[in-house]
């Protein structure tokens, strides 16, 4: 399978764009800096502007599918608008690319703790990380509203860092996934697996699901 990879150099991208390659996939790994993620074959590196629609149409030119790990900006300004412009110009290019398929790295801030209740509009939510998580939130809203492509949302844990691949995890849904002492965390490698499970199956067009321990 060819894979188009946007944000393929981050601590998330640089993970999923291993663990295809480790699964036989070609990945087309584009960033801005066109850095290669992976060393040894299996992964071609491209230098280009997730928010140009000609620019994303010419990476994602004959994939089969295309995965983004894009994330908002981290300047301290409020990253919800152009992080929705940004969207809107790398979908149009997906789609003027003919590509139908989309497998997104979310964020965790939307999942809901209860019924009625995200996890980013809690009391305990650190206040540093609201407005990213606000813009993923805003993303995963209007997703809701694509009728064009096939998507897939994915959303991590409450803590997603550097870790362990065991291969071992949960996939649900809206809710936020929780052990029984109530933690929620994943690795960024098992997320990576089951973001990559995501892409081969297809097994849940047009919605959000989520991973965590």
């Amino acid at each position: 399978m060819k894979i188009a990879l946007f944000g393929a150099t981050g601590m998330v991208g640089s993970r999923i764009a291993a663990e295809a390659v480790r699964r036989g996939h070609d990945v087309v790994a584009v960033s801005r800096s066109g850095a290669s993620p992976v060393a040894g074959p299996g992964v071609t590196a491209v230098a280009a502007d997730a928010g140009s629609v000609e620019a994303v149409a010419t990476a994602v030119a004959g994939a089969d599918v295309v995965a983004s790990a894009l994330a908002p900006v981290r300047d301290g300004s409020d990253p919800r608008a152009s992080f929705a412009a940004l969207y809107d110009a790398f979908l149009d290019g997906v789609r003027q690319g003919g590509v139908r398929r989309v497998v997104i790295v979310g964020g965790a801030g939307s999942l809901l703790v209860e019924p009625g209740t995200a996890l980013v509009d809690t009391p305990g939510f650190p206040v540093a990380y609201k407005a990213e998580a606000q813009a993923h939130a805003d993303r995963l809203a209007a997703l809701r509203g694509v009728t064009d492509l096939d998507w897939t949302y994915v959303s991590p844990a409450a803590q997603i860092a550097p870790g362990e691949r065991t291969g071992v995890f949960r996939v649900g849904g809206d809710a936020l996934l929780t052990d029984a002492e109530g933690n929620s965390a994943i690795s960024a490698e098992d997320y990576a697996v089951a973001f990559v499970d995501e892409i081969e199956r297809g097994a849940h067009p047009g919605t959000r699901i989520s991973v965590a321990y």
